[in-house]
Protein backbone atom coordinates (compact mmCIF):
# COMPACT_ATOMS: atom_id res chain seq x y z
CA UNK A 1 0.00 0.00 0.00
CA UNK A 2 0.91 3.21 -0.87
CA UNK A 3 2.48 5.97 1.41
CA UNK A 4 3.64 9.36 0.76
CA UNK A 5 5.65 9.76 3.47
CA UNK A 6 7.64 6.56 4.07
CA UNK A 7 7.71 6.41 0.11
CA UNK A 8 10.08 9.74 0.25
CA UNK A 9 13.34 9.03 2.70
CA UNK A 10 13.77 12.43 1.82
CA UNK A 11 11.47 13.07 5.28
CA UNK A 12 13.33 11.69 7.48
CA UNK A 13 17.06 13.47 6.26
CA UNK A 14 15.61 16.61 6.47
CA UNK A 15 13.97 15.60 10.56
CA UNK A 16 17.38 14.21 11.21
CA UNK A 17 19.37 17.65 10.43
CA UNK A 18 21.72 18.69 13.12
CA UNK A 19 19.50 22.13 13.73
CA UNK A 20 16.33 20.00 14.50
CA UNK A 21 18.26 18.72 18.14
CA UNK A 22 17.95 22.82 18.90
CA UNK A 23 14.25 23.26 17.11
CA UNK A 24 12.87 19.95 19.49
CA UNK A 25 15.04 21.40 22.40
CA UNK A 26 13.11 25.04 22.31
CA UNK A 27 9.64 23.53 20.94
CA UNK A 28 9.63 21.13 24.42
CA UNK A 29 11.00 23.63 26.94
CA UNK A 30 13.18 20.82 27.54
CA UNK A 31 10.10 17.79 27.38
CA UNK A 32 8.77 19.32 30.56
CA UNK A 33 5.10 17.97 28.90
CA UNK A 34 6.37 14.45 29.69
CA UNK A 35 4.77 14.62 33.51
CA UNK A 36 1.96 16.26 32.25
CA UNK A 37 0.57 14.23 28.92
CA UNK A 38 0.88 10.93 28.20
CA UNK A 39 1.97 11.41 24.43
CA UNK A 40 4.49 13.98 25.16
CA UNK A 41 7.91 12.74 24.40
CA UNK A 42 10.51 12.21 27.15
CA UNK A 43 13.49 12.94 24.91
CA UNK A 44 15.01 14.13 21.02
CA UNK A 45 14.69 10.36 19.99
CA UNK A 46 11.07 10.39 21.12
CA UNK A 47 10.16 13.30 19.92
CA UNK A 48 11.69 12.27 15.93
CA UNK A 49 9.50 9.07 16.18
CA UNK A 50 6.58 11.41 17.42
CA UNK A 51 7.10 13.19 14.57
CA UNK A 52 7.62 10.55 12.19
CA UNK A 53 4.37 8.64 13.25
CA UNK A 54 2.17 12.10 12.73
CA UNK A 55 3.57 11.81 9.10
CA UNK A 56 3.14 8.12 8.54
CA UNK A 57 -0.90 8.80 9.14
CA UNK A 58 -0.20 11.85 6.83
CA UNK A 59 1.15 9.44 4.08
CA UNK A 60 -1.16 6.78 4.56
CA UNK A 61 -4.45 8.99 4.14
CA UNK A 62 -2.76 11.29 1.49
CA UNK A 63 -2.30 8.62 -0.60
CA UNK A 64 -5.30 6.23 0.09
CA UNK A 65 -7.59 8.55 0.96
CA UNK A 66 -7.33 12.00 -0.54
CA UNK A 67 -5.50 11.19 -3.81
CA UNK A 68 -8.27 9.01 -4.95
CA UNK A 69 -11.07 11.50 -3.59
CA UNK A 70 -9.38 13.81 -5.94
CA UNK A 71 -10.62 13.60 -9.55
CA UNK A 72 -14.10 13.82 -7.88
CA UNK A 73 -13.60 16.73 -5.97
CA UNK A 74 -11.76 18.62 -9.05
CA UNK A 75 -14.95 17.49 -10.97
CA UNK A 76 -17.41 18.40 -8.47
CA UNK A 77 -15.93 21.26 -6.64
CA UNK A 78 -18.30 23.21 -3.89
CA UNK A 79 -21.96 24.54 -4.40
CA UNK A 80 -23.81 27.70 -3.47
CA UNK A 81 -26.98 26.61 -1.56
CA UNK A 82 -28.88 29.84 -0.01
CA UNK A 83 -25.88 31.76 1.17
CA UNK A 84 -23.56 28.61 2.20
CA UNK A 85 -20.69 27.03 0.87
CA UNK A 86 -21.04 23.39 0.60
CA UNK A 87 -17.77 21.71 -0.27
CA UNK A 88 -17.76 18.55 -2.87
CA UNK A 89 -18.56 15.39 -1.40
CA UNK A 90 -15.91 13.74 -1.24
CA UNK A 91 -14.49 16.91 0.61
CA UNK A 92 -16.25 15.78 3.46
CA UNK A 93 -14.68 12.53 3.72
CA UNK A 94 -10.88 13.71 3.48
CA UNK A 95 -12.32 16.41 6.49
CA UNK A 96 -13.66 13.14 8.19
CA UNK A 97 -10.39 10.84 8.05
CA UNK A 98 -8.15 13.66 9.26
CA UNK A 99 -9.84 14.74 12.07
CA UNK A 100 -10.60 11.38 13.29
CA UNK A 101 -6.87 11.02 12.77
CA UNK A 102 -5.79 14.16 14.71
CA UNK A 103 -4.23 15.79 12.00
CA UNK A 104 -5.86 19.29 12.82
CA UNK A 105 -4.57 21.71 15.43
CA UNK A 106 -0.84 20.27 14.48
CA UNK A 107 1.27 23.23 15.72
CA UNK A 108 -0.34 23.80 18.90
CA UNK A 109 0.36 23.24 22.38
CA UNK A 110 -0.68 20.34 24.26
CA UNK A 111 -2.37 22.17 26.84
CA UNK A 112 -5.03 23.16 23.83
CA UNK A 113 -5.94 20.15 22.42
CA UNK A 114 -2.54 20.49 20.18
CA UNK A 115 0.11 18.14 19.35
CA UNK A 116 2.82 20.82 19.47
CA UNK A 117 5.21 19.98 16.54
CA UNK A 118 7.18 22.61 15.11
CA UNK A 119 7.16 23.95 11.34
CA UNK A 120 8.71 21.74 9.95
CA UNK A 121 7.59 18.29 9.90
CA UNK A 122 4.13 20.48 9.83
CA UNK A 123 5.52 21.37 6.52
CA UNK A 124 6.39 18.18 5.62
CA UNK A 125 2.61 16.83 6.67
CA UNK A 126 1.13 20.10 4.09
CA UNK A 127 3.70 18.92 1.22
CA UNK A 128 2.33 15.60 1.75
CA UNK A 129 -1.04 16.60 1.62
CA UNK A 130 -0.49 18.67 -1.28
CA UNK A 131 0.87 15.52 -3.21
CA UNK A 132 -2.25 14.28 -2.90
CA UNK A 133 -4.39 17.27 -3.64
CA UNK A 134 -3.63 20.38 -3.61
CA UNK A 135 -6.80 21.95 -3.58
CA UNK A 136 -7.73 19.95 -0.03
CA UNK A 137 -4.17 21.44 1.31
CA UNK A 138 -5.57 24.76 0.49
CA UNK A 139 -8.55 24.33 3.06
CA UNK A 140 -6.68 22.15 5.88
CA UNK A 141 -3.69 23.98 5.97
CA UNK A 142 -5.62 26.95 7.01
CA UNK A 143 -5.48 25.65 9.88
CA UNK A 144 -2.03 27.65 10.30
CA UNK A 145 -3.84 30.52 11.06
CA UNK A 146 -4.89 29.44 14.46
CA UNK A 147 -0.83 30.51 14.64
CA UNK A 148 -1.34 34.12 14.34
CA UNK A 149 -4.50 33.90 17.17
CA UNK A 150 -1.74 32.39 19.44
CA UNK A 151 0.56 34.45 18.66
CA UNK A 152 -1.57 38.17 19.56
CA UNK A 153 -4.99 36.63 20.98
CA UNK A 154 -5.83 37.01 24.82
CA UNK A 155 -5.94 33.64 26.88
CA UNK A 156 -9.63 33.73 27.15
CA UNK A 157 -9.63 33.92 22.86
CA UNK A 158 -7.09 30.74 22.91
CA UNK A 159 -9.18 28.31 25.34
CA UNK A 160 -12.14 29.87 22.75
CA UNK A 161 -10.82 29.14 19.74
CA UNK A 162 -7.43 26.72 19.93
CA UNK A 163 -9.42 23.54 20.92
CA UNK A 164 -11.86 23.83 18.54
CA UNK A 165 -9.30 24.22 15.71
CA UNK A 166 -7.55 21.20 16.93
CA UNK A 167 -10.63 19.28 17.00
CA UNK A 168 -10.90 19.88 13.56
CA UNK A 169 -12.94 23.02 13.25
CA UNK A 170 -11.78 24.75 9.22
CA UNK A 171 -10.52 28.33 9.23
CA UNK A 172 -9.61 31.23 6.94
CA UNK A 173 -8.17 34.74 6.34
CA UNK A 174 -10.30 37.56 5.11
CA UNK A 175 -8.19 39.59 3.46
CA UNK A 176 -8.63 41.38 0.30
CA UNK A 177 -11.71 43.00 -1.16
CA UNK A 178 -12.91 43.82 -4.55
CA UNK A 179 -10.31 47.44 -4.93
CA UNK A 180 -7.83 45.97 -2.35
CA UNK A 181 -6.21 43.58 -3.62
CA UNK A 182 -2.19 43.16 -3.03
CA UNK A 183 -2.81 46.70 -1.82
CA UNK A 184 -3.87 45.96 1.43
CA UNK A 185 -3.78 49.39 2.95
CA UNK A 186 -7.35 50.04 0.92
CA UNK A 187 -9.31 47.69 2.43
CA UNK A 188 -12.50 49.45 3.80
CA UNK A 189 -14.32 46.31 5.32
CA UNK A 190 -15.87 48.86 8.36
CA UNK A 191 -15.63 47.75 12.23
CA UNK A 192 -17.06 49.91 14.26
CA UNK A 193 -17.37 48.89 18.28
CA UNK A 194 -20.99 48.03 19.78
CA UNK A 195 -21.29 49.61 23.46
CA UNK A 196 -24.51 48.12 24.03
CA UNK A 197 -24.13 44.55 22.84
CA UNK A 198 -20.53 44.97 23.96
CA UNK A 199 -18.69 44.19 20.50
CA UNK A 200 -17.36 44.92 17.02
CA UNK A 201 -19.59 44.92 14.22
CA UNK A 202 -18.53 44.27 10.62
CA UNK A 203 -19.70 45.54 7.71
CA UNK A 204 -18.87 45.12 4.02
CA UNK A 205 -17.58 42.92 1.18
CA UNK A 206 -14.78 40.47 1.02
CA UNK A 207 -13.94 38.88 -2.20
CA UNK A 208 -11.21 36.03 -2.99
CA UNK A 209 -11.53 34.34 0.11
CA UNK A 210 -9.88 30.86 0.15
CA UNK A 211 -11.87 28.63 2.35
CA UNK A 212 -14.39 31.88 2.78
CA UNK A 213 -17.13 29.75 4.64
CA UNK A 214 -15.38 28.66 7.26
CA UNK A 215 -15.54 28.04 10.83
CA UNK A 216 -13.36 31.01 12.11
CA UNK A 217 -11.90 33.68 10.66
CA UNK A 218 -9.19 36.55 10.91
CA UNK A 219 -10.41 39.29 9.20
CA UNK A 220 -8.63 42.32 8.54
CA UNK A 221 -11.48 45.50 8.86
CA UNK A 222 -11.21 49.05 9.52
CA UNK A 223 -11.62 50.52 13.16
CA UNK A 224 -10.57 53.78 12.99
CA UNK A 225 -12.95 56.02 11.27
CA UNK A 226 -11.57 58.60 8.81
CA UNK A 227 -8.32 56.29 7.90
CA UNK A 228 -7.22 55.45 4.43
CA UNK A 229 -4.11 53.75 5.41
CA UNK A 230 -2.86 51.00 7.10
CA UNK A 231 -2.34 52.50 10.13
CA UNK A 232 -6.73 52.42 10.61
CA UNK A 233 -6.63 48.74 10.21
CA UNK A 234 -7.46 46.28 13.05
CA UNK A 235 -7.78 42.26 12.85
CA UNK A 236 -10.87 40.46 13.98
CA UNK A 237 -12.02 37.17 15.15
CA UNK A 238 -15.38 36.10 13.30
CA UNK A 239 -17.35 32.74 14.42
CA UNK A 240 -19.35 31.94 12.18
CA UNK A 241 -21.92 30.39 14.59
CA UNK A 242 -22.31 33.85 15.36
CA UNK A 243 -24.08 34.58 11.69
CA UNK A 244 -24.16 37.90 10.05
CA UNK A 245 -21.85 36.75 6.82
CA UNK A 246 -23.29 35.10 3.87
CA UNK A 247 -21.66 34.14 0.33
CA UNK A 248 -22.40 35.52 -2.00
CA UNK A 249 -20.64 33.92 -4.35
CA UNK A 250 -18.40 31.14 -5.20
CA UNK A 251 -15.28 31.47 -8.02
CA UNK A 252 -15.22 29.34 -11.31
CA UNK A 253 -11.57 28.95 -11.16
CA UNK A 254 -8.88 27.52 -13.29
CA UNK A 255 -7.55 25.08 -10.85
CA UNK A 256 -8.00 23.88 -7.17
CA UNK A 257 -11.14 23.06 -7.54
CA UNK A 258 -11.65 21.47 -4.05
CA UNK A 259 -10.92 24.93 -2.35
CA UNK A 260 -13.44 27.02 -2.24
CA UNK A 261 -12.67 30.86 -3.25
CA UNK A 262 -15.51 32.87 -2.11
CA UNK A 263 -17.30 36.52 -1.87
CA UNK A 264 -18.56 37.73 1.38
CA UNK A 265 -21.12 39.74 2.94
CA UNK A 266 -20.50 41.06 6.16
CA UNK A 267 -23.82 42.70 7.89
CA UNK A 268 -23.30 43.52 11.60
CA UNK A 269 -21.71 40.60 12.13
CA UNK A 270 -20.46 40.49 15.67
CA UNK A 271 -16.73 40.07 15.69
CA UNK A 272 -13.80 39.80 18.87
CA UNK A 273 -10.76 42.18 18.15
CA UNK A 274 -7.69 40.46 17.80
CA UNK A 275 -4.64 41.80 19.63
CA UNK A 276 -4.58 45.94 19.52
CA UNK A 277 -6.36 47.76 17.32
CA UNK A 278 -4.60 49.64 14.28
CA UNK A 279 -1.84 47.03 14.39
CA UNK A 280 -3.91 45.03 11.87
CA UNK A 281 -1.81 44.88 8.63
CA UNK A 282 1.39 46.36 9.97
CA UNK A 283 2.17 43.48 11.96
CA UNK A 284 -0.79 40.93 12.40
CA UNK A 285 -1.23 40.53 8.63
CA UNK A 286 2.00 39.94 7.91
CA UNK A 287 2.52 37.33 10.75
CA UNK A 288 -0.37 35.36 9.05
CA UNK A 289 1.34 36.38 5.40
CA UNK A 290 4.90 35.04 6.04
CA UNK A 291 3.21 31.49 7.44
CA UNK A 292 0.81 31.33 4.44
CA UNK A 293 3.78 31.55 1.86
CA UNK A 294 5.50 28.89 3.88
CA UNK A 295 2.36 26.75 3.51
CA UNK A 296 2.56 27.89 -0.57
CA UNK A 297 5.86 26.76 -0.72
CA UNK A 298 5.20 23.23 1.02
CA UNK A 299 2.24 23.27 -1.27
CA UNK A 300 4.23 23.76 -4.93
CA UNK A 301 6.90 20.91 -3.62
CA UNK A 302 4.18 18.66 -3.21
CA UNK A 303 2.89 19.55 -6.77
CA UNK A 304 6.20 19.29 -8.09
CA UNK A 305 6.37 15.83 -6.53
CA UNK A 306 3.16 14.96 -7.80
CA UNK A 307 3.85 15.99 -11.49
CA UNK A 308 7.78 14.86 -11.32
CA UNK A 309 5.60 11.35 -10.40
CA UNK A 310 3.22 11.36 -13.19
CA UNK A 311 6.24 12.24 -16.03
CA UNK A 312 8.54 9.64 -14.64
CA UNK A 313 5.70 6.65 -14.49
CA UNK A 314 4.53 7.66 -18.20
CA UNK A 315 7.63 7.99 -19.36
CA UNK A 316 8.77 4.37 -18.56
CA UNK A 317 5.44 3.02 -19.72
CA UNK A 318 5.11 4.59 -23.16
CA UNK A 319 7.29 3.09 -25.95
CA UNK A 320 7.82 5.03 -29.24
CA UNK A 321 10.02 3.45 -32.07
CA UNK A 322 9.85 -0.22 -29.72
CA UNK A 323 11.99 2.15 -26.17
CA UNK A 324 10.22 3.23 -23.92
CA UNK A 325 10.76 7.03 -23.77
CA UNK A 326 12.32 7.51 -20.36
CA UNK A 327 15.33 6.12 -22.33
CA UNK A 328 15.07 9.19 -24.95
CA UNK A 329 18.27 12.12 -24.43
CA UNK A 330 14.86 14.88 -24.84
CA UNK A 331 13.21 13.01 -22.38
CA UNK A 332 15.56 12.17 -19.51
CA UNK A 333 16.64 15.92 -20.02
CA UNK A 334 13.37 17.11 -18.77
CA UNK A 335 12.60 14.51 -16.18
CA UNK A 336 16.45 15.11 -14.19
CA UNK A 337 15.54 19.57 -14.13
CA UNK A 338 11.68 18.09 -12.43
CA UNK A 339 13.72 16.12 -10.10
CA UNK A 340 16.61 18.98 -9.38
CA UNK A 341 13.78 21.65 -9.39
CA UNK A 342 12.03 18.94 -6.84
CA UNK A 343 14.87 18.24 -4.45
CA UNK A 344 16.88 22.04 -4.62
CA UNK A 345 13.27 23.44 -3.88
CA UNK A 346 12.28 20.98 -1.01
CA UNK A 347 16.23 21.51 0.40
CA UNK A 348 15.45 25.18 0.74
CA UNK A 349 11.89 25.09 1.95
CA UNK A 350 12.91 23.52 4.89
CA UNK A 351 15.89 25.14 5.49
CA UNK A 352 13.62 28.33 5.71
CA UNK A 353 11.06 25.90 8.39
CA UNK A 354 14.10 25.64 10.29
CA UNK A 355 14.85 28.83 10.29
CA UNK A 356 10.66 29.71 11.18
CA UNK A 357 11.07 26.85 14.16
CA UNK A 358 13.74 28.81 15.91
CA UNK A 359 12.88 32.18 16.21
CA UNK A 360 8.88 31.02 16.61
CA UNK A 361 10.02 29.20 19.59
CA UNK A 362 11.49 31.81 21.27
CA UNK A 363 9.21 34.06 20.42
CA UNK A 364 6.83 31.88 22.21
CA UNK A 365 9.33 31.64 25.25
CA UNK A 366 9.27 35.49 25.56
CA UNK A 367 6.20 35.28 26.12
CA UNK A 368 6.91 33.17 29.10
CA UNK A 369 9.86 34.61 30.83
CA UNK A 370 12.95 37.08 29.87
CA UNK A 371 15.36 35.67 27.13
CA UNK A 372 18.63 35.79 27.98
CA UNK A 373 21.03 37.96 26.24
CA UNK A 374 22.52 34.52 23.96
CA UNK A 375 18.92 33.56 23.23
CA UNK A 376 18.01 37.46 21.98
CA UNK A 377 20.91 37.34 19.97
CA UNK A 378 19.76 33.91 18.73
CA UNK A 379 15.98 34.80 17.75
CA UNK A 380 17.60 38.24 16.10
CA UNK A 381 19.47 36.04 14.11
CA UNK A 382 16.87 33.29 13.25
CA UNK A 383 14.04 36.05 12.35
CA UNK A 384 16.37 37.93 9.79
CA UNK A 385 17.22 34.35 7.79
CA UNK A 386 13.48 33.58 7.87
CA UNK A 387 12.51 37.00 6.55
CA UNK A 388 15.14 36.80 3.69
CA UNK A 389 14.39 33.05 2.84
CA UNK A 390 10.59 33.34 3.07
CA UNK A 391 10.17 35.27 -0.16
CA UNK A 392 13.00 32.66 -1.42
CA UNK A 393 11.54 29.87 -1.07
CA UNK A 394 7.87 30.58 -1.52
CA UNK A 395 8.72 32.35 -5.25
CA UNK A 396 10.83 29.86 -6.55
CA UNK A 397 9.24 26.86 -5.59
CA UNK A 398 5.86 28.00 -7.32
CA UNK A 399 7.46 28.88 -10.39
CA UNK A 400 9.19 25.12 -10.17
CA UNK A 401 5.73 23.51 -9.46
CA UNK A 402 4.24 25.49 -12.56
CA UNK A 403 7.30 24.61 -14.60
CA UNK A 404 7.09 20.67 -13.53
CA UNK A 405 3.48 20.88 -14.40
CA UNK A 406 3.96 22.01 -17.69
CA UNK A 407 6.97 19.67 -18.25
CA UNK A 408 4.71 16.78 -17.21
CA UNK A 409 2.08 17.55 -20.09
CA UNK A 410 5.20 17.54 -22.23
CA UNK A 411 6.60 13.99 -21.33
CA UNK A 412 2.87 13.03 -22.04
CA UNK A 413 2.72 14.49 -25.35
CA UNK A 414 -0.91 14.44 -26.91
CA UNK A 415 -1.92 12.32 -23.85
CA UNK A 416 -0.86 15.02 -21.23
CA UNK A 417 -3.58 17.45 -23.36
CA UNK A 418 -6.14 15.19 -22.42
CA UNK A 419 -8.25 15.50 -19.21
CA UNK A 420 -8.55 11.96 -18.22
CA UNK A 421 -5.04 12.25 -17.35
CA UNK A 422 -4.02 13.62 -13.85
CA UNK A 423 -0.98 15.75 -15.51
CA UNK A 424 -3.82 18.87 -16.58
CA UNK A 425 -5.00 18.88 -13.29
CA UNK A 426 -1.56 19.22 -11.70
CA UNK A 427 -1.11 21.82 -14.14
CA UNK A 428 -4.19 23.64 -14.18
CA UNK A 429 -4.28 23.79 -9.69
CA UNK A 430 0.06 24.91 -10.10
CA UNK A 431 -0.59 28.29 -11.58
CA UNK A 432 -2.31 29.91 -8.69
CA UNK A 433 0.82 29.42 -6.35
CA UNK A 434 2.80 32.00 -8.01
CA UNK A 435 0.10 34.47 -7.50
CA UNK A 436 -1.88 34.41 -4.20
CA UNK A 437 -0.31 35.04 -1.17
CA UNK A 438 1.85 37.44 -3.09
CA UNK A 439 2.94 37.17 -6.78
CA UNK A 440 6.37 36.10 -7.20
CA UNK A 441 6.83 39.55 -8.05
CA UNK A 442 6.02 40.50 -4.95
CA UNK A 443 8.34 38.14 -3.71
CA UNK A 444 11.03 39.74 -5.60
CA UNK A 445 10.19 43.11 -3.56
CA UNK A 446 10.37 41.80 -0.07
CA UNK A 447 13.62 39.86 -0.98
CA UNK A 448 15.17 43.03 -2.90
CA UNK A 449 16.79 44.44 0.00
CA UNK A 450 18.16 41.32 1.23
CA UNK A 451 20.14 41.34 -1.83
CA UNK A 452 20.98 45.19 -2.47
CA UNK A 453 21.95 45.18 1.63
CA UNK A 454 24.33 41.90 1.03
CA UNK A 455 22.88 40.14 3.18
CA UNK A 456 22.42 36.79 0.77
CA UNK A 457 26.13 37.35 -0.57
CA UNK A 458 27.10 36.98 3.09
CA UNK A 459 25.09 33.97 3.18
CA UNK A 460 26.50 32.52 0.18
CA UNK A 461 29.94 33.41 1.12
CA UNK A 462 29.82 31.66 4.97
CA UNK A 463 27.70 28.61 2.94
CA UNK A 464 31.34 28.35 0.70
CA UNK A 465 33.33 27.95 3.71
CA UNK A 466 31.19 24.97 4.96
CA UNK A 467 32.71 22.02 4.43
CA UNK A 468 31.66 19.11 1.48
CA UNK A 469 32.34 15.33 0.33
CA UNK A 470 34.91 14.87 -1.89
CA UNK A 471 32.54 14.20 -5.15
CA UNK A 472 30.72 17.69 -4.38
CA UNK A 473 33.79 19.48 -4.69
CA UNK A 474 34.04 20.47 -7.83
CA UNK A 475 30.76 21.23 -8.08
CA UNK A 476 31.31 24.02 -4.80
CA UNK A 477 34.20 25.24 -7.16
CA UNK A 478 31.88 26.10 -10.26
CA UNK A 479 28.94 27.90 -7.54
CA UNK A 480 32.18 29.79 -6.28
CA UNK A 481 32.59 31.32 -9.69
CA UNK A 482 28.74 31.92 -9.84
CA UNK A 483 29.21 34.25 -6.88
CA UNK A 484 31.61 36.10 -8.00
CA UNK A 485 29.94 36.79 -11.17
CA UNK A 486 26.49 37.75 -9.05
CA UNK A 487 28.46 40.08 -7.24
CA UNK A 488 30.10 41.83 -9.79
CA UNK A 489 26.36 42.20 -11.38
CA UNK A 490 25.55 43.44 -7.98
CA UNK A 491 27.96 45.78 -7.57
CA UNK A 492 27.21 47.59 -11.19
CA UNK A 493 23.32 47.96 -10.22
CA UNK A 494 24.48 49.45 -7.21
CA UNK A 495 27.02 52.03 -8.83
CA UNK A 496 24.45 52.79 -11.12
CA UNK A 497 22.53 54.41 -8.21
CA UNK A 498 19.17 54.55 -10.53
CA UNK A 499 15.88 53.19 -8.51
CA UNK A 500 14.27 52.32 -11.80
CA UNK A 501 17.08 50.33 -13.07
CA UNK A 502 17.04 48.04 -9.73
CA UNK A 503 13.27 47.73 -9.84
CA UNK A 504 13.68 46.74 -13.66
CA UNK A 505 16.62 44.18 -12.96
CA UNK A 506 15.46 43.10 -9.40
CA UNK A 507 13.98 39.60 -10.77
CA UNK A 508 17.38 38.39 -12.76
CA UNK A 509 19.29 39.85 -9.47
CA UNK A 510 16.40 37.52 -7.07
CA UNK A 511 16.67 34.29 -9.84
CA UNK A 512 20.71 34.57 -9.73
CA UNK A 513 20.54 34.72 -5.71
CA UNK A 514 18.17 31.73 -5.84
CA UNK A 515 20.10 29.49 -8.12
CA UNK A 516 22.76 30.14 -5.71
CA UNK A 517 21.60 29.20 -2.56
CA UNK A 518 19.59 26.45 -4.05
CA UNK A 519 22.60 25.09 -5.31
CA UNK A 520 24.67 25.41 -2.35
CA UNK A 521 22.10 24.08 0.05
CA UNK A 522 21.58 20.59 -2.70
CA UNK A 523 25.39 20.55 -2.70
CA UNK A 524 25.47 20.11 1.77
CA UNK A 525 22.66 17.55 1.07
CA UNK A 526 24.47 15.51 -1.31
CA UNK A 527 27.57 15.31 0.50
CA UNK A 528 25.95 14.00 3.31
CA UNK A 529 23.02 11.71 1.54
CA UNK A 530 24.35 11.25 -2.52
CA UNK A 531 22.04 8.37 -2.99
CA UNK A 532 19.16 10.95 -2.78
CA UNK A 533 20.57 14.31 -4.26
CA UNK A 534 24.41 13.98 -5.76
CA UNK A 535 22.20 13.52 -9.39
CA UNK A 536 19.96 16.63 -9.08
CA UNK A 537 23.16 18.22 -7.02
CA UNK A 538 24.90 18.14 -10.60
CA UNK A 539 22.18 18.95 -12.87
CA UNK A 540 21.03 21.64 -10.50
CA UNK A 541 24.43 23.57 -10.24
CA UNK A 542 24.03 23.19 -14.46
CA UNK A 543 20.90 24.71 -14.44
CA UNK A 544 22.08 27.55 -12.01
CA UNK A 545 25.08 28.27 -14.14
CA UNK A 546 23.37 28.57 -17.28
CA UNK A 547 20.38 31.12 -15.71
CA UNK A 548 23.13 32.88 -13.24
CA UNK A 549 25.74 33.48 -16.50
CA UNK A 550 23.01 34.93 -18.70
CA UNK A 551 21.07 36.88 -16.11
CA UNK A 552 24.85 38.50 -15.25
CA UNK A 553 25.65 39.41 -19.17
CA UNK A 554 22.23 41.18 -19.06
CA UNK A 555 22.86 42.93 -16.30
CA UNK A 556 26.21 43.94 -16.63
CA UNK A 557 25.28 45.42 -20.12
CA UNK A 558 22.08 47.04 -18.99
CA UNK A 559 22.10 50.66 -19.28
CA UNK A 560 19.83 52.93 -17.41
CA UNK A 561 18.76 55.30 -20.65
CA UNK A 562 17.79 51.94 -22.32
CA UNK A 563 14.55 51.39 -19.97
CA UNK A 564 12.61 53.57 -22.44
CA UNK A 565 12.94 51.13 -24.62
CA UNK A 566 10.42 48.53 -22.51
CA UNK A 567 7.88 50.83 -21.26
CA UNK A 568 4.22 49.33 -22.95
CA UNK A 569 3.08 52.15 -25.33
Amino acid sequence: MANYYSDHPEFDFYLNHPEMKRIVELKERNFTDKDKYDDAPVDFDDAIENYKRVLDITGDIAANILEPNSEDVDLEGPHLVDGRMHYASKTYENLDATRKAGLWGISMPRRYGGLNLPITPYSMASEIVATADAGFQNIWSLQDCIETLYEFGSEEQRKKYIPRVCAGETMSMDLTEPDAGSDLQRVMLKATYDEKQGCWLLNGVKRFITNGDSDIHLVLARSEAGTHDGRGLSMFIYDKNQGGVTVRHIENKLGIHGSPTCELVYKNAKAELCGSTRMGLIKYVMALMNGARLGIAAQSVGVSQAAYNEALAYAKERKQFDKAIVNFPAVYDMLSRMKAKLDAGRSILYQTARYVDIYKALEDISRERKLTPEERQELKKYSRLADAFTPIAKGMNSEYANQNAYDAIQVHGGSGFIMEYKSQRLYRDARIFSIYEGTTQLQVVAAIRYITNGTYLTIMKEMLNNEVSEDMAQLKERVLKLVELYEQALEYVKQADNQEMQDFLARRLYDMTADILMSLLIISDASKAPELFAKSANVYVRHAEEEVIGHSVYVKNFIAEELVNFRAE
